[in-house]
């Protein structure tokens, strides 16, 4: 199992990042990062920013695990809209494919103007389904020219509601580089809040041969009289972890676990965490230059 980190320290211009960022990284006991470039453009970046980018993280042992989609609408029946989208996540995926970034993390967009994983009737009509499909299938080809996952992100306010609508739709556009980033809490609900583990072991044993990287994530319900699930720090909810652990150590020790609702401050408790769980479970956690064991047969 390979432990990344996400947000935090680390900046939002590819330029910035610098070796003693990536030497923090590791002494918190993580071998890669997810990055959100919000100022880098994918169309005007250039190839030179992510080579030195690129260069800079082998040299100092860490890996990029998912660089950003820029969170497009795909589902829009806007079809200028849309065709924008498609360019977008084509000029995404190949500078993340320019940086040595294993795949870019991205939703399906929202009909919501408020923004992109925000809750809109429409997400969830049929239309936006067809449309989604539509736009990966559109895609899928840049992110095999690139070597890049395009790792779809999903959450229960947007059109990839559930686990089963997911698998609909991986299943539609049936590429080995369109995949699923799993995100722990984005689907857990009141009904599997206080067992997550079940929730866990269901959304595994529908889209687990789709799945190829993990956001881990806590959730919890907060004494309120209107229903509010709040998404956060690991460890500080009731996300089961150990079953999340095993569930993606069984699909390949290869893909990478990323951190995510925590803040700078709570890094360390995060990796103690992250390290402490996978050594109860006997899961041999893997440094950048580390290969997986060979399993027996």
């Amino acid at each position: 199992m390979r432990f990344g980190m996400s947000g935090c320290f680390l900046p939002e211009n590819m330029d910035d990042i610098t070796p003693e960022m990536c030497r923090r990284v590791r002494s918190l006991g993580f071998s890669g990062i997810f990055t959100r470039f919000r100022r880098n453009d994918p169309h005007t970046a250039t190839k030179a920013q992510a080579q030195r980018l690129r260069d800079l993280l082998a040299d100092e042992g860490l890996r990029l695990y998912q660089s950003t989609g820029y969170w497009q609408n795909m589902v829009t029946s806007d079809e200028s809209a849309r065709a924008e989208a498609v360019r977008t996540i084509q000029a995404a995926l190949r500078l993340a494919g320019w940086m040595g970034s294993r795949g870019i993390d991205t939703g399906p967009g929202s009909m919501n103007p408020a923004g992109p994983w925000f809750p809109h009737p429409d997400n969830w009509k049929p239309e936006a389904k067809r449309q989604l499909v539509k736009t990966l299938n559109e895609c899928k080809s840049a992110a095999e020219d690139a070597g890049v996952y395009l790792s779809l992100e999903s959450h229960q306010l947007v059109t990839l509601k559930d686990a089963e609508t997911a698998l609909e739709v991986l299943d539609e556009v049936n590429s080995p580089w369109v995949r699923c980033d799993y995100d722990s809490a984005n689907w857990i609900n009141l009904d599997t809040v206080f067992d997550t583990g079940r929730a866990l072991n269901h959304h595994f044993d529908l889209l687990g041969k789709h799945i190829v990287s993990c956001h881990a994530k806590d959730i919890w319900v907060e004494n309120k009289l209107c229903v509010h699930l709040q998404d956060g720090c690991p460890g500080k909810g009731t996300m089961d972890f150990k079953t999340l652990f095993r569930r993606m150590e069984e699909l390949n020790p290869d893909f990478p676990v990323i951190s995510e609702g925590n803040n700078t401050d709570e890094l360390p408790m995060v990796s103690e965490l992250f390290h402490n769980t996978a050594r109860e479970l006997g899961i041999r956690v893997l440094d950048a230059n580390e290969e997986p064991q060979a399993r027996a047969n």
